[in-house]
């Protein structure tokens, strides 16, 4: 049973980084990218986690708004750039801060649930 769950979350993972990856490469808009991505990006999160721990965590969307929003304020204080930059660390960081993005990891989290 925890074999096949975690083969459901493992493959829900893989969808979602792909979706999100097709949306950073290829979607220049002012809704999918910016919003969808950012409610999508938590899913992916929880999801990735789900495959290390099949059994639901009480708190794990909780925990994973909390990173989400650590990541967050690490683009307000431009931690991609503190490290020296570079494409793919300013990808997966980020580089500009919003509280809409917040916004975005809160619904995202409300799906979850």
């Amino acid at each position: 049973m925890l074999k096949r769950k975690r083969l459901v979350y493992l493959s829900l993972s893989v969808i979602l980084f792909f979706i999100e990856l097709f949306i950073a490469l290829f979607v220049r808009d002012r809704f999918i990218r910016p919003y969808f991505g950012d409610v999508l990006v938590v899913i992916l999160v929880y999801t990735a986690v789900r495959v290390v721990f099949p059994e639901k965590p009480k708190l794990l969307p909780i925990y994973v708004f909390i990173f989400a929003v650590l990541v967050e304020v690490l683009q307000y204080l431009d931690f991609a750039e503190l490290l020296g930059g570079g494409v793919i660390l300013s990808t997966i960081i980020g580089t500009s801060f919003s509280w809409l993005d917040i916004l975005c990891y809160f619904i995202g989290v409300i799906l979850i649930y």
